[in-house]
């Protein structure tokens, strides 16, 4: 099947703005169903249209595939504000492909990250003609887990976004419109190239990269709380609007993997959702990495996403009785014995959720006595660590968006055993497993704590150990004390006084084997994945680092205060 291509079709929306779109459809006269992508990182980009499926593929498979540029970049009118207008020009953008003369009136979507947002938002207005989606690595919304995480600014995401992935060719475009001078581009890219050293700037609110190529990031910084700025653009707040049935697409080391869990939960009851995970990062649906291979072939690590597409769009575009609504809901990479397996449902319902509580003779630090068992602590000494924000326990793998984000080049399972050696960073680790333990499903850490600052932040790191020492990474999160209680408000807390936070190390899918160790790993920062608090109690934004102080904060695991890791092992099968 031979396939036409227009480029650049100016679709106008509800306000009169016109948007940059290309269609690629079969050369043979018909109406077809349409698979419409919007994305604000240049339509012409064959490896960003890539990640998010084949196109060609789709269109040689009989449908019309529609790729947008989102308001405000490269060929499309308008100014760019972040999520704000997506719903409606989706929404808009679907009811011009429905109503065209190759169209056969149903429309679907996909896409991953921020095409994916698109389509989420898109979707809380019911457009009639959507009545199928396939977001990739994306979320449900964009304060926790988008912006922030666990009450945290996301530094190593927002600022690589902003000025490496999306500055550079928003300059660029500007540009090529004639709305800015040729230096603008060579701006953004020195902001680029910089990212790693911007990390350390401060205060957060004068970042120059940010103020140069991304302004709309100065309002989520002035926005810390989850309130109505944030609300406003929440799918998560708009499920009740959302009728298309979703194939959601996620990673156990991506960023998104929170939003993407939260979306299929929410609407499985409402409409049909598909989940799928693999062991993939942000940028990089790959099974190879530095430290760490799941394999290569498509039945290993590698899916075919392209095809599962086509398979969902086949049933729900085309009305194809191709078994879609009989499929197992869930499909998940289990790392270790490293297959996929299909599930019922998400949380697996055999799923044993076991209290692993943290024990230590007051020694947990780089020589550890620090021991994880599900045996309840009795009368045990608390650990104590200081946390310096000038000198934060740096970030190694995991569900990063650092430089080499393609490759994934700072992101994934890494080994942990060089930030075992500082003395800010507490090791509790099982004896040597006699048998395989399976941990499949969301994974939460409770601790008690105490602190010498009125706010500080805890983290935590489930890792699997090798029997050769490796410490690999499977999953992690971060709280911010002030956040306890709620993301709505900041309550501080009294020095010295003891207080319970849950740490959501979001999920992950792992068998440890017979021979290895179950271990983690508590400290009170993951930089630059995440800002550095400045143990204040003030608008962290706001300050320098001739405001950082230092903290001593305390994990308890005592009777009274029986900390522990909730795993959810599931049962010998």
């Amino acid at each position: 099947m031979s396939v036409l291509i227009e480029k650049n079709l100016p679709v106008a929306m509800r306000d009169g703005v016109t948007l940059a779109t290309d269609v690629y459809r079969p050369a043979e006269a018909g109406r077809y169903p349409v698979v419409m992508l919007r994305l604000p990182y240049n339509k012409e980009q064959p490896a960003l249209l890539f990640l998010a499926g084949d196109i060609l593929r789709i269109a040689h498979a009989g449908y019309a595939v529609v790729v947008q540029d989102c308001r405000g970049t490269w060929q499309s009118d308008g100014a760019f504000s972040p999520f704000f207008q997506e719903a409606q020009d989706g929404a808009d953008a679907i009811a011009w492909a429905a109503a065209q003369p190759w169209s056969s009136g149903v429309v679907g979507t996909m896409g991953a990250s921020y095409y994916g947002a698109t389509q989420w938002l898109a979707a809380t207005e019911a457009p009639p003609a959507l009545k199928a989606m396939a977001p990739f690595i994306t979320t449900d919304q964009y304060y926790d887990k988008w912006t922030y995480q666990g009450g945290a600014f996301q530094l190593g995401f927002i600022l690589q976004w902003a000025t490496a992935t999306f500055g550079v060719a928003d300059a660029v475009r500007q540009v090529g419109r004639g709305q800015a001078q040729p230096p603008t581009i060579g701006a953004a890219i020195a902001a680029a190239d910089g990212v790693a050293e911007r990390y350390w700037h401060t205060p957060l609110c004068e970042q120059p990269a940010l103020a140069a190529t991304a302004p709309y990031v100065a309002d989520w910084i002035a926005h810390p709380d989850y309130d109505a700025y944030w609300r406003a653009i929440a799918p998560c707040e708009h499920y009740e609007k959302i009728t298309a049935p979703a194939l959601n697409f996620g990673g156990w080391y991506d960023l998104f993997l929170g939003g993407t869990l939260a979306n299929y939960a929410a609407m499985k009851g409402r409409c049909q959702q598909r989940l799928v995970i693999g062991p993939w990062v942000h940028g990089y649906n790959g099974g190879v990495y530095a430290e760490r291979n799941f394999g290569l072939m498509a039945h290993d690590a590698v899916a075919d996403v392209t095809a599962e597409q086509i398979r969902w769009f086949d049933h729900h575009l085309k009305g194809l009785d191709n078994g879609v609504p009989g499929d197992r809901p869930v499909k998940l990479f289990i790392m270790g014995p490293d297959v996929w397996r299909e599930e019922s449902d998400w949380p697996l319902p055999d799923t044993d959720w076991q209290r692993w509580y943290l024990h230590s003779e007051g020694c947990a630090g780089p020589r550890s006595d620090g021991v994880l068992s599900i045996t309840p602590p009795t009368s045990e000494p608390r650990d104590s660590y200081l946390y310096d924000p000038r000198n934060p326990v740096p970030t190694v793998g995991g569900a990063t968006f650092l430089p080499g984000l393609f490759v994934a080049a700072n992101a994934g399972p890494r080994d942990q055993q060089a930030i075992e050696q500082r003395a800010d960073v507490l090791v509790y680790s099982s004896p040597v497993l006699e048998h395989d333990v399976e941990v499949t499903g969301p994974v939460r850490l409770v601790l008690y704590v105490t602190s010498s600052a009125p706010d500080t932040d805890f983290t935590g790191k489930l890792v699997d150990v090798h029997p050769d020492g490796r410490a690999m990474l499977l999953t992690d999160g971060i709280l911010r004390a002030r956040y306890r209680e709620s993301f709505e408000r900041q309550v501080l807390m009294a020095p010295g006084e003891v207080y319970c936070l849950e740490i959501d190390l979001i999920a992950t899918a792992n068998v440890f084997r017979a021979g290895h160790r179950i271990r983690l790993e508590v400290s009170s920062s993951n930089f630059p994945r995440f800002d550095r608090n400045t143990n204040t109690g003030g608008v962290i934004a706001r300050e320098s680092a001739a405001d950082f102080r230092v903290a001593t904060n305390e994990v308890l695991h005592d009777a009274a205060h029986a900390s522990y890791l909730v795993l959810p092992v599931i049962r010998r099968r």
